[in-house]
């Protein structure tokens, strides 16, 4: 069951992002992500030390990840040379079976829903017109992956983080998906719990960084 959401998980991730198509691979798929920090990530629906190792060795180019449903200190010693464990990008694998909700925003807010290319959209403004709190949502078939949920720390402890992802499962619900997936930090755990989110399991995130090794 958690493999087949971590490829869930990948698959709406790529679709959210704007990212190529994951490609398949032996271990499991890779994003080819161009960005800041992240040339590409390597996403292992098992974690098995044969897979971990296997992805790491096809791995060439610095700032290269890889994510796997484990504990980070599980999988280090399963690292080549020039790996590390990023324990502060390391998170949790969440998933939840989404039901109808009324979500209700604070007063002085708007909401602003758009949905392009498969993925929604949605902002929450003050009402100086300022960006309060936003989230995205990738939705695949019976699955919908909900993506970058950030409160401006400015408006947080508002609730305006329940309301974003109560009107994302809205409209997911909307466009037949049953169930949510999403990749949490700590802080986003803790929200997500409250919301009937569940822990399906940890994720280590592992970058190739051979430039940080003396």
């Amino acid at each position: 069951m958690v493999a087949e959401l971590v490829r869930t998980w990948a698959a709406g991730w790529a679709v959210s992002r704007r990212t190529p198509q994951p490609l398949v691979r032996p271990w499991g798929v890779y994003l080819d992500v161009r960005g800041p920090g992240q040339v590409g990530r390597h996403v292992l629906p098992h974690a098995t030390e044969s897979a971990v190792r296997a992805a790491a060795a096809s791995v060439s180019v610095p700032d290269t990840w890889l994510k796997v449903p484990a504990e980070p200190e599980g999988v280090e010693p399963w690292l080549p040379e020039g790996w590390v464990v990023d324990k502060e990008e390391s998170g949790y694998l969440m998933a939840v079976d989404f039901r109808p909700t009324a979500p209700a925003l604070p007063d002085g807010y708007t909401p602003a829903t758009e949905t392009r290319d498969g993925v929604t959209f949605l902002r929450v403004r003050d009402g100086a017109g300022a960006l309060a709190a936003q989230g995205q949502m990738a939705v695949l078939g019976e699955a919908a992956v909900v993506d970058r949920v950030v409160t401006d720390p400015a408006h947080r402890r508002r609730g305006l983080g329940g309301y974003v992802m109560r009107a994302l499962a809205q409209d997911a619900l909307a466009r037949g998906a049953r169930r949510g997936v999403l990749g949490a930090t700590d802080e986003g755990r803790a929200l997500y719990e409250t919301l009937g989110w569940t822990l399906r399991a940890p994720l280590a995130a592992c970058v190739y960084r051979p430039y940080e090794v003396s």
